[in-house]
């Protein structure tokens, strides 16, 4: 491992004009345009409240509120200082996982996958905590093929900034992870995707596919974007390691928005959004006007099925499940 957190909204911002944007979006939100004029993912958070009014917990995180002299408003969790940590632990009962747990945990969900005589395909834990990669090409058992894996759906609950999805940095030490030793379930897949594909077109029809098969869900309006970025991030970085040149640029607002579908803020107890609810009118036999609210609840986008039949309540596909 060596280095530190890399993610700055502001290079985000520089790099990839318009890609902020589309990471911040809400899409459940966006359904309802008459109840929810700004359709962004909210804070969530009163860690935030100290710097002003648009910064209160359930206000929308802007573009502007966390670029250029707010550059560095927003911290990933290793950053934040030991105070904002145990706060934030009270407070939403926020711990992170070190990578080596996080490692071990895919691990089992992986070595059911592939089933006995195959186990620890994509590395070997030590005592130590630290693992050693398996460097050879990944094998895949009787009956299933890499396009499999690619499409078998991993959903991480209460992702945070999503560490088992994708280990760009260790979570609690902060330090990168070189690409060839990260351990995310997302990061299996695309080096799954870079075994089986040489060509940048089938790479990236691909790669979209796995992206598609992942998801996550948290409340707080930060973690949840620190966690889009970096899924994000770690799309670009295994483009960049298979081909050494960058992703299309024609591909990137599509990416982004796969990534801002399949990471959406939710409160895991009642599976509804937070701050938000839908009012409706309605006039009794004597002429008078009363006003009911309604929770909204998250929708999630299933990318196999047909276009107009993909947005779903996620608490019906937990009842359907």
């Amino acid at each position: 491992m060596c280095d530190d957190i890399d993610i700055l909204e502001d290079q985000i911002e520089e790099y990839w004009s318009g890609v902020l944007d589309l990471l911040l979006i809400d899409h459940t939100r966006h359904q309802y345009p008459d109840h929810f004029p700004q359709y962004n993912i909210v804070w969530a958070t009163d860690s935030y409240a100290r710097l002003g009014e648009d910064f209160a917990a359930q206000k929308p995180i802007l573009t502007h509120l966390i670029t250029k002299e707010n550059g560095k408003v927003i911290q990933p969790r290793a950053s934040k200082t030991r105070e904002e940590q145990a706060i934030r632990t009270k407070d939403k009962a926020e711990v992170f996982t070190p990578s080596w747990i996080c490692n071990a945990q895919n691990n089992l969900i992986d070595n059911a996958w592939f089933g006995s005589g195959l186990e620890n395909q994509f590395n070997t834990e030590n005592p130590d905590h630290t693992w050693t990669t398996n460097l050879a090409p990944i094998k895949f058992p009787e009956g299933k093929c890499w396009k499999d894996y690619v499409r078998d759906t991993r959903l991480e609950i209460t992702c945070g900034e999503a560490p088992y999805l994708c280990s760009r940095y260790d979570t609690v030490s902060g330090q990168i992870i070189p690409i060839d030793n990260r351990i995310g379930l997302l990061d299996r897949k695309l080096r799954v995707v870079s075994e089986n594909t040489n060509k940048s077109g089938d790479w990236l029809e691909w790669a979209k596919m796995a992206l598609q098969h992942t998801y996550g869900y948290e409340f707080q309006g930060d973690s949840l974007l620190i966690a889009r970025e970096t899924v994000f991030l770690t799309f670009i970085e295994y483009y960049r390691e298979k081909f050494h040149c960058e992703v299309p640029p024609q591909s990137i607002p599509g990416i982004a928005y796969i990534v801002s579908w399949n990471l959406w803020q939710m409160d895991g107890l009642n599976d509804t959004l937070p701050f938000a609810e839908k009012k409706s009118q309605s006039n009794d036999l004597f002429g008078s006007i009363s006003t009911t609210t309604s929770p909204v609840y998250a929708q999630i986008r299933d990318w196999r099925q047909p276009r107009d039949k993909q947005k779903i309540e996620f608490k019906n596909l937990k009842k359907n499940k």
